[in-house]
């Protein structure tokens, strides 16, 4: 018993023609709209590649470009098959093409799905990838003369003050690292040497953090240096004075910016794929409904169309017992190589003792 069998007439498959070639333009804009997705999600990971660690990240917009070129050129053809199906003469060269074209739309309808899927996945690889990057950027803040990374003080400053954040995880991660260049200290001061000495790498720690951490909204000036000794200042606890820096750590702030993206950009992508299932149901419709008339030369005579023309499970079954007697031909042709290479061998071997 065929899947989703439906009875059309003339008037209904021109309908079911014009209102296909009309959605598949609509797919076409959808598919320029994924597409610039991409591209602005991967404009958007650019402009902070120097605190990502890998180029992992990019997979996810790169795909979402492709998809949105695949779905251009997919529905535009589509549309043309849908024009031309109005009229017998210039449906005739279709035909053949149209089921290794509907093959070739599952295949893509399932790849929409899964870059769909991804999109809501990545956040797991996103997070890894912000925390080692951010990490190794916060190393390089105070090397302006490194080649590479000059930019990476003015980077990590735009980037706390634009996500009102401090730091990888906190403002602490800055007491861990010399974030302070030496062409700024004086090695005369006792202080420093003594700082410097009690550091077994030789670094200059301190429990303060670069100016960009502070907030402005603190009613008082923004403490950034011995943060963590109430009685270096006035009226002062560092552990309740919560306006005085920012307390989120840039990692989840741009995890949650880039999650947020991806997760809506992943929800347009499941609406586009949607609208494709029912753009390649359709075409298959008309399809099956155009070769199943029964006298082509009076095209106003009924006709059935269908998805499928056995049921999900027997076409479930045919498809593996398919499978299985290819692998059964691919193995009856290694067996006769096997045995030509074992006849020739013995037949090589004769001729020698002869």
């Amino acid at each position: 018993m065929a899947l989703l069998k439906v009875k059309f007439n003339q008037k209904k498959r021109v309908k079911l023609a014009q209102g296909l070639w009309l959605m598949n333009w609509f797919s076409v804009f959808a598919g320029i709209l994924v597409f610039s997705m991409g591209l602005f999600l991967k404009i958007e990971l650019r402009k902070r590649s120097e605190v990502m660690d890998n180029s992992e990240s990019h997979f996810v917009p790169n795909s979402l470009i492709l998809m949105g070129i695949l779905s251009c050129a997919f529905n535009g053809f589509a549309g043309k098959i849908c024009y031309d199906s109005l009229d017998p003469a210039k449906f005739a060269k279709w035909k053949p093409l149209l089921k290794p074209y509907l093959a070739l739309c599952f295949v893509f309808n399932i790849l929409v799905f899964f870059v769909a899927l991804i999109c809501f996945l990545m956040r797991g690889s996103l997070d890894s990838t912000l925390a080692q990057g951010l990490k190794n950027g916060m190393k390089f803040y105070r090397d302006t003369d490194t080649p590479g990374r000059c930019f990476m003080k003015k980077t990590i400053d735009m980037l706390q003050i634009e996500f009102k954040c401090c730091g990888n995880n906190g403002y602490k991660d800055w007491f861990e690292i010399q974030w302070i260049s030496n062409r700024y200290l004086d090695f005369s001061s006792k202080e420093v040497k003594d700082r410097i000495k009690s550091n077994v790498d030789g670094r200059y720690l301190v429990d303060g953090v670069p100016f960009s951490c502070c907030n402005p909204s603190s009613p008082r000036p923004c403490i950034q240096y011995q943060i963590t000794n109430n009685s270096a200042h006035y009226s002062y606890d560092y552990q309740t004075e919560e306006l005085n820096l920012w307390n989120r750590g840039c990692r989840e702030a741009l995890l949650s910016y880039y999650s947020g993206m991806m997760s809506s950009m992943g929800a347009v992508t499941l609406l586009v794929w949607l609208f494709e299932i029912s753009v390649m149901i359709g075409l298959r419709l008309l399809h099956t409904s155009l070769e199943s008339i029964p006298n082509p030369e009076d095209p106003e005579c009924e006709s059935e169309g269908w998805v499928l023309e056995n049921s999900l499970k027997d076409t479930f079954k045919s498809a593996l017992e398919n499978l299985k007697k290819l692998g059964k031909f691919n193995q009856v042709e290694a067996g006769a190589e096997g045995a030509e290479g074992e006849e020739g061998g013995k037949t090589q071997a004769i001729t020698t003792v002869s």
